[in-house]
């Protein structure tokens, strides 16, 4: 038996759009929705964005699959991924093409849900759990039969066969899904190594995310300022208040993260001391959300979906601001003893008129506009000015001393103080060394007069 997907009902005419365009043999695109153990939900589906090339050839009709660009639609399910609350992820794919590219789709199908969850899984701080699926769903859907073949592969195996798929349209899927929401406070100081350079600064951040990460796996989570056991059913003692709002919205539920210090004594044993050029200080308060369906939900399943929301929007927002000094070219140019950054704001909105809300990123200059943009662009969504909601936060990033970040002069000025400091340290030696002769010389003389 297969697994069964349920999909919220925008979905079927959004598709149905997508397959009205006869000026294209082909549509790729994205299913965005949240696994369970029992069955998966598509909350949307999101056609990949048009690649603006100079080329002629990008807007001719094709009739083979030979020009779908992987690499494209890798990127693009990157950038989705980054405008996910926790508990959603990107599930799997879609092609829309006529009947005469039927036989070439499947095996098409088949390559590029593998590289999507190949990208997707290379910018991960935290491990796939024993209780994850595994599974991702590919969709076909015949341009001119409007027939659905759904399939499933296991991205666990390389060699895994297709297995048939239920595709399920349910109305207002999301309307009584329950929210996890969270504001937690991130005080994170990563040495830099002396030998660091310039283009490691992003690798070496990313190693002090992932031990901040793993402490964050171990916190302890209070759900309405309660400690629940992983088994128990989320709404347990609230089932009466639940089921009086599942009908109208979303119930909203309040999540304290407590930190605690590692008990595990075997890893201070491998304790090395390290000699560092300086550090990154990230400072500031995270405003996390995570979704979980309704359907018997386990707290295991809620806390491990805010969890992976706390680590992906803080690694999201570094990797942002990284692309952003490399972009404007501003990565180098201050020569202070500290240098400061600002992450960028996470901005929710709800899309397709549902209760979820979705994210993007917002750095201070940039203006309403341009993430209604990026919504429609990324998500092929239109979300008004007004449904912008930016979290109150405050997010910095404390490089010092910005060794990495100097131009050559600042380099030399540095190499010269450690110079003088070494300097200085030898004639602190070269003086202790003649204090103690002449003790010496005076105590023999003592002694023998």
């Amino acid at each position: 038996m297969g697994r069964s997907y349920i999909v919220d009902e925008a979905v079927g005419p959004y598709l149905s759009e997508l397959a009205s365009c006869k000026s294209k043999a082909f549509v790729t695109g994205l299913l965005i929705g949240q696994c369970s153990q029992q069955k998966d939900y598509v909350l949307i589906a999101v056609r990949t964005p048009p690649k603006e090339e100079k080329s002629e050839s990008n807007t001719s009709y094709h009739s083979d699959l030979s020009h779908i660009d992987e690499e494209w639609i890798t990127a693009h399910a990157t950038q989705v991924s980054r405008m996910l609350p926790g508990g959603l992820l990107v599930l799997g794919v879609f092609v829309i093409a006529v009947p005469e590219l039927a036989k070439e789709i499947q095996n098409t199908l088949r390559k590029l849900v593998f590289s999507v969850e190949k990208s997707l899984a290379k910018k991960r701080l935290w491990n796939i759990s024993e209780e994850d699926v595994s599974d991702r769903v590919t969709l076909h859907l015949c341009s001119t039969t409007k027939k659905i073949l759904c399939r499933t592969y296991n991205m666990q195996d390389p060699k895994s066969p297709a297995k048939p798929a239920d595709w399920k349209y349910q109305n207002g899927l999301s309307s009584s899904w329950l929210s996890l929401d969270c504001t937690i406070n991130a005080n994170i100081h990563i040495p830099l190594p002396v030998t660091l350079a310039n283009h490691d600064l992003e690798k070496n951040t990313r190693v002090g995310l992932v031990r901040w990460a793993k402490q964050i796996e171990e916190a302890v989570f209070l759900i309405n300022g309660q400690v629940k056991e992983e088994d128990t059913d989320l709404l347990e003692g609230q089932k009466k208040f639940a089921r009086g709002n599942m009908s109208s919205s979303s119930q909203s539920l309040d999540v304290r993260v407590l930190m605690q210090l590692s008990r595990n004594s075997s890893s201070r044993s491998t304790a090395t001391v390290q000699v560092c050029s300086g550090s990154i200080n990230l400072k500031g308060a995270l405003k996390c959300k995570a979704y979980i369906h309704n359907n018997k939900p386990k707290v295991k399943d809620a806390v491990k979906a805010l969890k992976r929301d706390i680590i992906n929007t803080l690694s999201d927002r570094c990797e942002i601001l990284f692309e952003d000094l490399i972009i404007n070219e501003t990565l180098g140019e201050k020569n202070s003893e500290r240098e400061y950054h600002t992450l960028p704001c996470r901005v929710f909105a709800p899309i397709a008129g549902s209760t979820v809300l979705f994210c993007d990123y917002k750095f201070g200059d940039e203006s309403a506009e341009e993430i209604q943009d990026r919504f429609l662009e990324m998500l092929d969504q239109a979300v008004q000015a007004e449904d912008l909601h930016a979290a109150e936060e405050m997010h910095i990033v404390e490089v010092s001393p910005p060794k990495e970040l100097q131009d050559n002069v600042q380099q030399k000025r540095l190499t010269k103080e450690m110079l003088l400091l070494k300097l200085h340290q030898n004639i602190g030696m070269v003086v202790a060394v003649a204090v103690a002769v002449s003790a010496a010389a005076f105590s023999f003389n003592y002694f023998s007069d």
